[in-house]
């Protein structure tokens, strides 16, 4: 099989979770002997070279096409005052790149086209656009996948919920409901959608059947299926880490030790970590003086950097090689996230080391987690002040519940497994199972 990753970014590093998500789909599937063409927007911001990929082996073919995704504030501007289209969306539209899809999926046979997220999923529809133009049999079509990263609007529904300032409030409630819009329009536009999390495939079966969120899952369910009898297929395919890649620990981890990793500019990560050394933190370490907070992550901002090292225990590492390493160090992990949607990768790669998490119940959204069991779950500050308490103190089972993660990364998040479940819904699309290259 021939598969056609349209990507947002070069997915390399690995770092950050999109990064992550992307590589091991990428390498998931050379693995298992198909071929990946990887077509990505090389942006300023995550440039990389051509070779960048070059160690998946031959199976891999990386194709970067330079695309300048910067903020430019009079072209934000012009948008708000002039269009009806989302900017973070138009950001990513590119001739060029829209040029090479094309010559990609003509040139040679592509079985799949997997658009990585909303934010290329305006290509699925000029695609289909170009290829009815040239009259292509349906036969040589490739099918087109969105893989439901997000479910975007709720991300920024959320930040505007919360915002104090009004007109940034009013700027963050135009952005949700421009990309509401533009996200039910691109699930008209592919063959199947595959979401990361059960509830981003309720919402966006929602969003495709357009109904009130009174509505009951069963009745979404008896209204999507009377409305679609053929595609698109939504389904939920988790994100998956490579689990053969865990370093061991070269030593125990500091007693009485929290962190937090996350790219420091992502603004969900940024609110939830304002949150927590406003709200949470002060209290906690005059309660528990020997508590320490370690903070890592790219692109932090200058509130962050600017901190002496270790003011009131917070120590803040920035952008760090290796996350795993990172984590290994500290005992207890931190998700508090106030908003956004998917599934946080750093969370499976936490579970996966063994680690011990605490996490607000939308931080943990995706992740087959019980409370008390695999993962500890707190909403608030009071919730999380006696979370910490608890820990401080010795009463959390702390070896048990990383015990238990480790076995739920095992059985639900190796690369392996979710790779099969990919190739389940690529035959599906394609009416047969698709022969692997024999070695």
């Amino acid at each position: 099989m021939h598969i056609l990753q349209l990507c947002p970014r070069v997915p390399y590093p690995p770092h950050d979770g999109g990064a992550l998500a992307m590589y091991e789909t990428a390498r998931g599937l050379a693995e298992a002997g198909h071929r990946v063409t990887i077509l990505a927007a090389n942006t300023p911001k995550h440039h990389q070279p051509a070779d960048a990929l070059a160690h998946l082996g031959p199976n891999v073919r990386l194709v970067a096409v330079d695309v300048d995704t910067r903020i430019r504030p009079l072209a934000a501007l012009r948008n708000l005052l002039f269009s009806q289209e989302c900017y973070i969306v138009e950001r990513f539209i590119s001739p060029a790149l829209l040029a090479k899809l094309i010559e990609l999926v003509l040139a040679t046979r592509i079985d799949i086209v997997q658009f990585e997220g909303t934010f290329v999923a305006w290509y699925a529809a000029q695609l289909t656009q170009e290829l009815n133009a040239r009259s292509l049999p349906m036969g040589q079509r490739p099918q087109l996948v969105l893989r439901a990263h997000n479910v975007e609007y709720t991300i920024w529904e959320m930040l505007g919920g919360r915002a104090g300032n009004p007109l940034k409030k009013w700027y963050l409630q135009k952005l949700a409901h421009r990309l509401k819009e533009f996200e039910k329009w691109m699930l008209h536009r592919v063959d199947a959608v595959a979401a990361i999390t059960e509830a981003d495939l309720w919402r966006l079966q929602r969003l495709f059947a357009w109904v009130p969120a009174t509505v009951s899952n069963e009745e979404v369910r008896a209204i999507y299926t009377a409305r679609t009898p053929g595609p698109p297929v939504f389904t939920r395919i988790p994100a998956s880490y490579n689990l053969g890649r865990l370093p061991l620990a070269a030593a125990p981890p500091r007693p009485r030790t929290l962190f937090v990793i996350g790219s420091l500019n992502w603004l969900p990560n940024l609110e939830g970590l304002a949150w927590f050394l406003k709200e949470v933190w002060p209290q906690a370490h005059a309660e528990l003086p020997e508590l320490a907070l370690h903070i890592a992550g790219s692109h932090p901002p200058a509130d962050l950097t600017s901190r002496p090292p270790g003011q009131d225990n917070v120590f803040v590492h920035g952008f760090v090689e290796s996350a795993p390493a990172f984590m290994q160090q500290y005992e207890l992990m931190l998700v508090p996230l106030l908003s956004g949607g998917g599934m946080r990768v750093k969370v499976v790669e936490g579970l996966a080391l063994g680690k011990a998490v605490l996490s607000t119940a939308l931080g943990a959204e995706g992740i087959a987690a019980q409370d008390g069991e695999n993962i500890l779950l707190r909403d608030g500050a009071a919730a999380w002040l006696a979370a910490l308490r608890d820990y401080y103190h010795g009463r959390l089972p702390l070896a048990a519940i990383g015990a238990a993660a480790a076995r739920t990364a095992h059985a639900e998040y190796d690369t392996r497994q979710v790779t099969q479940r990919l190739l389940g819904l690529y035959e599906t699309l394609l009416g047969q199972p698709a022969p692997v290259p024999q070695p």
